[in-house]
């Protein structure tokens, strides 16, 4: 059974899709809007992907911070730095360097914790060329993302959707509402250029198999009972 967060983690979550940006700097970052969906939305809230049945989902992992994503179907093998809030209350993003790696915010989910982790990174990086999530429109559902944790933990997914969205139509409850098993979100910008920016988002969604080989069966817990989960954007 599906759980909303509240409206207001919701709307601070929904910064993200401005961090995705990619020409010569990212878009700037709106402030947080007032209602659960993102500033200037009008259209109905978007149906939810098709997600595979929960009944069987593994059990949630402790949190421990990612700090690395690979997706071996489109060669990507990056670092994961940690996001959180500005000074000014916008959302962070990754830098635009040449080989930036992915960001995890921080006031998401660890990966393999219960809930959506939301990674997000650029598509393009300015005068550097192609971002880390260049090609992200073009993974298909069953393809796998695994994201290697501080504890050593390697937290495995299969991909059940990918989705382009226009920004004005961006779905926030799908991917940052609550859900009753570990997730994980990969977000970028996607679409034709729009000055300096993109018009799109493209969003996968992936379920969670559970730890990785190698991993301590140990880190396995009850997520419900894990202070960090859920944690809203406020506490990053």
């Amino acid at each position: 059974m599906r759980t909303t967060r509240p409206a207001a983690a919701l709307c601070l979550a929904a910064l993200l899709l401005a961090g995705c940006a990619s020409g010569a700097k990212p878009d700037a970052a709106a402030r947080p809007p007032a209602s659960a969906a993102p500033a200037g939305t009008t259209a109905p809230p978007q149906s939810e992907p098709n997600a595979p049945a929960e009944p069987d989902a593994p059990a949630g992992l402790n949190r421990s911070v990612p700090t690395r994503l690979t997706i071996p179907a489109l060669g990507v093998d990056t670092p994961v730095t940690g996001l959180g809030l500005q000074a000014d209350g916008t959302v962070e993003v990754p830098p635009v360097a040449a080989h930036a790696p992915a960001g995890w915010y921080r006031g998401s989910p660890a990966p393999g914790q219960l809930g959506p982790a939301v990674i997000l990174g650029h598509v393009t990086v300015g005068k550097y060329g192609d971002g880390v999530f260049v090609r992200l429109s073009t993974l298909k559902p069953g393809a796998h993302v695994t994201v290697r944790r501080a504890d050593g933990t390697d937290a495995v997914f299969t991909v059940y959707a990918v989705r382009t969205v226009a920004k004005d139509r961006f779905p926030t409850r799908d991917v940052y509402g609550d859900t009753a098993r570990p997730e994980l979100r990969l977000i970028t910008c996607g679409g034709p250029r729009t000055g300096s920016g993109y018009r799109d988002n493209v969003v996968v969604f992936a379920s969670f198999d559970g730890a990785g080989a190698g991993a301590d069966p140990g880190a396995r817990t009850d997520a419900g009972a894990d202070a960090g989960a859920g944690a809203s954007p406020g506490a990053a």
